[in-house]
């Protein structure tokens, strides 16, 4: 009875809403608990908090959250549940042979109804099979609690804009055909797509969620496996004042307690969040938690953009491995052939305006 009990406390403590001001579907009760002493990180040899080692963020829990679950921060059991196991059983038929005369529209069914972001990345052309794709099978737990939204607005939304805010286009503008310098930055293996190396560091949904932190003394550097990025936070220093935007921005970083504490500044306009770069500001605080666990919060500013700050919040797990280089393309050779393809799509429509046939070069 005594064990019956404290799993049914158990439960409801994860189905617990999380976000400030949000309304529970039904009251709650916890029984007392006696408080567990919070984790003591180890200390490397310069005697700062370890925070180093390989890392991984891949998880099934999306970057916002579905509006089905209101004000509710958190899975409960039964959703963990068939959420994991149908990422199993995704994998299982995902990994079938592909049928070699399948037409290349042929899909996964099962993988793209659970994640249609597959389609984007060849479900829809025969681009990629499960095979190919590591995108997490675990919903995201912090602190123990399934959450539903790595953000931790009350709703797992971006928060609202203000009027005359810079228009929100996604994290990668598909750009133009017109040249090169035009295509996305991911795409010319300058970055990698999603937002791996932030800031903020967000997974992609895909694969290659790798991390490896390395502490020195003056500097805490991470090293974002795809697409081989690697970003330097200088420890106890000032921000360059030079006007130059690094591609990941200016990082700097100093201890609170156990606590690495990065701000980031100066962020492209190529790197932008959510239409904001200029005036943006991200503040990242990273914690060991435990010794497979590592916290990462970040919160976003913009005075332009939104009103008041907002963020979101995830744990790292240790990767099983380690992190080799990631060879982007190797000279792209995709590239020239897009770019030939649309000067051949543009003379194709010059020519039908001028009713002649279409498909021969001038």
């Amino acid at each position: 009875m005594r064990r019956a009990l404290i799993l049914a406390l158990g439960t409801a403590f994860c189905a617990a809403p999380l976000a400030q001001g949000a309304a529970a579907p039904a009251p709650l009760t916890k029984a007392p608990a006696t408080k567990a002493p919070a984790y003591k990180a180890p200390r490397n040899a310069f005697g700062q908090p370890d925070l180093s080692g390989v890392w991984n963020n891949a998880t099934l829990t999306p970057l916002t959250r579905q509006a089905k679950f209101g004000l509710r921060a958190t899975y409960t059991p039964e959703e963990v549940k068939a959420l994991e196991g149908d990422a199993q059983r995704e994998v299982v038929e995902g990994n079938q042979p592909t049928d070699p005369n399948a037409p290349a529209t042929a899909k996964n069914p099962s993988s793209v109804a659970l994640r249609p972001q597959y389609a984007a990345a060849g479900g829809d052309t025969g681009g990629y099979n499960r095979g190919w794709l590591d995108p997490g099978s675990a919903v995201m737990r912090v602190g123990g609690e399934p959450r539903n939204s790595l953000l931790t607005t009350p709703d797992g939304q971006f928060p609202p804009r203000k009027a005359g805010a810079p228009p929100m286009r996604g994290y990668r503008s598909l750009g133009s055909f017109d040249n090169p310098e035009q295509r996305p930055l991911g795409e010319r293996c300058i970055m990698g797509f999603g937002r791996n190396a932030g800031p903020p560091m967000l997974p992609n949904g895909f694969y290659n969620d790798n991390y490896q932190i390395v502490q020195t003394g003056d500097a805490v550097v991470i090293d974002v496996e795809m697409v081989h990025d690697v970003r330097i936070v200088r420890l106890n220093s000032k921000h360059r004042t030079d006007g130059v935007r690094p591609w990941m921005g200016d990082s700097i970083g100093w201890w609170e307690g156990d606590t690495l504490v990065v701000e980031t500044t100066n962020i492209p306009q190529a790197e932008e969040l959510a239409g904001a770069w200029k005036d943006l500001k991200v503040t990242e605080r990273f914690t060991r938690v435990g010794k497979d666990r590592l916290r990462y919060a970040f919160t976003v500013e913009d005075p332009m953009v939104w009103d008041k700050p907002w963020g979101g919040e995830y744990e790292f797990a240790p990767l099983n491995g380690v992190i080799y280089e990631y060879a982007c393309h190797e000279g792209n050779y995709a590239l020239p052939s897009m770019l030939s393809a649309a000067r051949q799509a543009e003379r194709d429509a010059a020519k039908a305006r001028a009713g002649e046939p279409s498909g021969s070069q001038p």
